[in-house]
């Protein structure tokens, strides 16, 4: 009977099995931080991208909250002369012409709107998990900030608008109001208050005409109000850009 002899297999020693463990280990561990590298990459790709798209909206909101400053400011120059002018009204109703300009710049607020379409996405996407906590809290303060002046632009600034032109709904005669308010007296947002023949006032009402200087004198004080929040959120935009614009290197 022949009998078949098995080839000896060598038994393989302990330091070659370390040696396969280890890299196999150092495979998988090269593999995982050549994938945390990449990923890290992408994270910083897609941070940069948030951060310059802000920059942007920031650079828009600049150019609108100046328009809304100016506007402003021509409003605050119109109602200068609230006092003298209810001084004349006051001893002689006939005497109104002092009242036109007033009229004319306090008909219309103008509220600002930050472009909000990176805060959305950082929002809604979760990216402000990607941002450097510096950056983040940048902006989580610059939207604080915007939110306070909504709060008063919808309740306090708004109510003062309201005010003033319930009472001058009241207070000025339908002929007088139908002259102003022609559209080819509008020049841009504002009207043309000329060649106006029809009598001012339906009535010569002192207690509603002093009413109406009262909250024309509130109107003055919160437009006031509402232009140092703008220019306090126009400085916060101003420096936002610089911090950004030096920090990454943007145009």
């Amino acid at each position: 009977m022949e009998v078949h002899h098995h080839p000896k297999v060598e038994k393989k020693r302990f330091k070659e099995y370390l040696l396969e463990f280890i890299m196999i280990f150092l495979a998988v561990t090269l593999g995982f931080i050549a994938e945390n590298i990449r990923e890290g990459f992408a994270e910083r790709r897609v941070q940069k991208e948030y951060v310059y798209s802000f920059y942007e909206d920031l650079k828009t909101d600049t150019a609108r909250i100046a328009v809304i400053i100016n506007k402003d400011e021509a409003k605050l120059n119109g109602l200068s002369n609230i006092t003298s002018c209810y001084d004349t009204v006051s001893n002689d109703s006939h005497l109104a012409s002092c009242m036109i300009t007033l009229f004319q710049h306090s008909t219309t607020n103008f509220p600002f709107q930050i472009t909000d379409r990176t805060l959305n996405q950082l929002a809604n996407a979760g990216g402000f998990r990607l941002l450097q906590k510096q950056d983040a809290d940048s902006i989580t303060k610059y939207q604080s900030n915007f939110n306070r002046l909504v709060n008063f632009q919808s309740t306090v600034f708004q109510e003062a608008q309201d005010n003033v032109r319930n009472t001058y709904a009241t207070l000025v005669n339908f002929k007088a109001n139908a002259q102003m308010l022609k559209p080819e007296k509008r020049q841009g947002i504002l009207f043309i208050y000329e060649d106006i023949t029809a009598p001012i006032f339906i009535s010569v009402d002192k207690e509603l005409l002093n009413k109406y200087f009262n909250q024309l004198l509130l109107y003055d004080k919160v437009t006031n109000g509402q232009q140092l929040q703008l220019q306090n959120l126009l400085s916060n935009q101003t420096e936002l850009i610089l911090y950004f614009k030096k920090k990454y290197h943007f145009e």
